[in-house]
């Protein structure tokens, strides 16, 4: 009758990647805010999209290492 539930880490991996994209949406909607407020055309704008695009790319690259890592074999135990 009810769908089966997704174990932990698929949650966890669904978890940080919603994370992800807050992180690049949110500078965003503050510099949308601050052009508002300041009325400082769209130069916040733009330096909310630069930065939420860097954090987001940086905390995705982050990521993907983590999970690489758990996946493949260390290096260590590969020469032993």
């Amino acid at each position: 009758m009810f769908p089966e539930m997704p174990d932990r880490k698929e949650l966890g991996r669904y978890l940080a990647l919603s994370q992800i994209g807050l992180e690049m949406v949110f500078p965003i909607v503050v510099g949308l805010l601050l052009d508002r407020w300041l009325g400082w055309a769209p130069w916040a704008l733009i330096a909310g999209a630069v930065l939420g695009l860097c954090m987001g790319f940086v905390h995705l690259v982050h990521l993907l290492n983590k999970v690489d890592a758990k996946d493949s074999p260390r290096s260590d135990q590969e020469s032993r």
